[in-house]
């Protein structure tokens, strides 16, 4: 059974993190998760949720808490993914900051050589943000921001999320039933 972190910063785009998660439970997968305060209070405003309704998550940590098994490298995390992932959060990551939970637990992900996913959430970037994506991709983190793809003919905002996650979850090395990416012209 794979162990993955999921941190909800900030940034706006909540409903990608609740997609990711549903799709998360049919795998053999264990989620502990961090949510950053600003990442409650959006996932708050955007879905009117707080992190006990998410669902999926084995254990919720506190984004000060620096004992918690993240903070070191000895707990055996596979991968984390910040979904979504403030400039902030991405500057932190990208000059190895521990500001908290969730910068320290990206930290060790990153010098265990372990799959760190960061869905910068941003428009439009300027240089900073572009140099730290560049920084915390030289590090080893996949950037991956949540861009829509209209190919697969979308219905709905959800529709959208759930293209998204799923993308994310194949990042990490597991198949979700159904998804189908690009398969060129017939």
């Amino acid at each position: 059974m794979k162990k993955i972190i999921l941190a909800i910063t900030g940034a706006s785009g909540s409903l990608y993190a609740v997609e990711f998660l549903k799709l998360l439970t049919r795998q053999d997968v264990e989620v502990h998760g961090i949510i950053s305060k600003a990442g409650a209070k959006v996932l708050d405003l955007e879905l009117g949720l707080g992190r006990d309704d998410l669902p999926g998550v084995a254990r919720w940590f506190n984004d000060d808490d620096f004992t918690a098994p993240m903070a070191s490298g000895s707990s055996g995390y596979d991968a984390m993914v910040v979904l979504p992932c403030t400039m902030g959060s991405l500057a932190a990551i990208a000059s190895g900051l521990s500001l908290n939970l969730v910068h320290r637990a990206a930290d060790v992900i990153l010098k265990e050589r372990r799959t760190l996913i960061l869905a910068a959430r941003e428009t439009p970037l300027n240089r900073n943000h572009l140099q730290n994506m560049l920084s915390a991709s030289d590090a080893g983190a996949i950037i991956c921001p949540p861009m829509p793809a209209f190919y697969m003919g979308p219905k709905t905002i959800e529709d959208l999320a759930v293209y998204f996650a799923s993308r994310l979850v194949s990042q990490l090395g597991l198949e979700v039933e159904g998804f189908k990416g690009w398969q060129g012209l017939d």
